[in-house]
């Protein structure tokens, strides 16, 4: 398989030939449960569950009785953490959960996806492979010109070194997102319009998924 690579400098894209793309990562045949099911088990994982609130054991004081038993004329109360009064402890508190030990997937599993859902960019053309991804300045107006002649909502960049510039100038952009090739997971790559990819980037990619 060959794929144009192009010049991303000076506003313009001009082809700088042909690249070779192994068959076996980009030219995958869609299989839409396993990507799913990638998707998916990528989104449980990375969920937080660190949501938590005290119970009457974690709630400071309470070690003392608030007033004697009888004789008040209020009601008995033996401690102030109690989940009756107002500050006290959940009578049900809700504990932090790990769910990262909930869905699991082999790792040739979660790779294949990763290998369909790029096959989709190469068959979509939606894929683009560039000689390098730098800005001379930090400008967000450069890089939207830069950006336009793609007739994209959104475009993923993938680069081997993110240049400050580069990273500065795409923050600031809806659907814009500049990563490496490390940084590549499921949900982004499927969800982008476009991705721009660097040669050095594209052999990273190539090698971590052979």
């Amino acid at each position: 398989m060959k794929l144009e690579m192009q010049s991303f400098s000076d506003g313009k894209y001009k082809s700088l030939g042909k690249v070779d793309l192994q068959p076996a990562i980009f030219g995958v045949e869609n299989n839409a449960g396993l990507v799913h099911q990638v998707i998916t088990t990528y989104q449980t994982r990375s969920r937080q569950g660190s949501r938590a609130t005290k119970n009457r054991t974690m709630v400071s004081g309470g070690g003392k009785k608030p007033w004697r038993q009888k004789g008040t004329g209020r009601a008995r109360a033996g401690t102030s953490s109690s989940p009756i009064w107002v500050g006290g402890g959940h009578t049900f508190a809700k504990e932090s959960y790990d769910y990262s030990s909930g869905r699991k997937l082999n790792r040739k599993v979660y790779r294949l996806g990763i290998k369909c859902i790029l096959s989709r960019h190469v068959a979509e053309k939606t894929l683009r492979v560039v000689d390098n991804l730098s800005l001379s300045t930090n400008k967000t107006k450069d890089l939207i010109a830069l950006l336009k002649p793609l007739e994209a909502k959104g475009v993923l960049m993938i680069t081997e070194n993110i240049e400050q510039p580069l990273y500065l100038a795409s923050r600031n952009i809806p659907n814009v997102r500049c990563i490496s090739p490390s940084e590549i997971d499921p949900l982004t790559l499927f969800q982008a319009p476009m991705v721009l990819v660097t040669q050095k980037a594209l052999e990273r990619i190539t090698e971590n998924l052979s």
